[in-house]
């Protein structure tokens, strides 16, 4: 098994060569059941196994199509800026021999979000959406729809079609999903919601509160937040005197934190919290930064944090 070129890295994750083996939400969702050229494709092996594949070659298409081979029952992938940890494995559709492959060692800790593989496999975007945890899709990928110089060195050629397994191990929420609780928040911030789940903050005129403040707004059922392992956040923060936003992950992903590794109302947020609640939390100053500013935070200010808890990280395989 000869090593993957450097250069040729997927969404950070180094591909290997494989040798001597053959938005809307769940709802709305309807598996891909593909179209009759993948009818020449068969894909067996189990779900976290390097896949085997047959299929009549030489092996072409003029538009990518996918296929659900194993339907999973974990969280639906409805959104393409969602964190997922995917096992995926790649066939010429010449030859139909196998080109790479992610290393199938079991290890959960990779997560990148579905636009980043997009970025290399623009097909990725439509084939996975609505795939659920635990899920095999098998892609059969145009010309055009696969970054052909990062498999050049592979032997694919620009209008080659490539053949997609891929094995959906891990899905973190997109946003909270948690059942709305009662708060009576009297004198404490407004939380508005977008479609997308992302938050809007409105502050109050009175007083900031001088003791830490922590209301669940939504009730997840998933997974309960210990500090044993690092936790991965969507929030956006306010301080109550500037009322404007200073920080978000919405912008970008959700940040994958512990419970040492920030402010002690942040953690105190977060504890004995479950995957898929809202929270709310307003942290005096001796909770958060005290005397001292930080970046555009002035020092001595109350801040206000809405976090989504959309899932927690497995260590890194030693």
């Amino acid at each position: 098994m000869r090593k993957f070129p450097v250069a040729l890295t997927v969404a950070g994750v180094a591909l290997v060569s494989l040798t001597g083996c053959t938005a809307s939400t769940s709802a709305d969702c309807v598996p891909a059941s593909g179209s009759e050229d993948l009818d020449l494709v068969s894909v067996s092996g189990a779900v976290g196994a390097v896949p085997v594949v047959d299929v009549y070659t030489p092996f072409y298409v003029e538009e990518t199509s996918s296929r659900e081979d194993v339907t999973g029952e974990g969280t639906p992938i409805t959104t393409t800026s969602q964190l997922v940890v995917v096992d995926v494995a790649l066939f010429s559709g010449q030859t139909g021999e196998p080109l790479l492959a992610t290393p199938y060692d079991g290890d959960l800790s990779r997560a990148y979000t579905v636009d980043r593989w997009s970025e290399q496999f623009s097909a990725f975007d439509e084939a996975l959406m609505c795939a659920t945890e635990g899920s095999r899709v098998t892609i059969a990928m145009a010309p055009g729809d696969f970054d052909a110089a990062s498999l050049a060195s592979v032997g694919v050629e620009a209008d080659d079609s490539v053949i997609g397994v891929v094995d959906v191990r891990k899905v973190y929420l997109p946003a909270a999903d948690g059942d709305d609780q009662f708060n009576a928040a009297n004198g404490l911030p407004t939380v508005v919601r977008a479609p997308d789940g992302r938050p809007g903050i409105i502050v109050p005129g009175s007083a900031a509160p001088e003791e830490l403040v922590i209301e669940t707004l939504k009730e997840g059922s998933g997974e309960v937040v210990t500090g044993d392992q690092a936790v991965r956040v969507h929030y956006t923060g306010v301080t109550w005197d500037g009322r404007e936003v200073f920080d978000t992950t919405w912008d970008t992903e959700p940040a994958s934190m512990t419970l040492d590794s920030v402010v002690p109302g942040f953690a105190a947020a977060l504890e004995g919290q479950t995957v898929g609640s809202q929270v709310l939390a307003v942290i005096p100053p001796d909770q958060g930064y005290g005397d001292r500013a930080q970046g555009d935070i002035p020092a001595g200010s109350t801040l206000v944090f809405v976090i989504d808890i959309v899932g927690l990280d497995e260590a890194p395989l030693s």
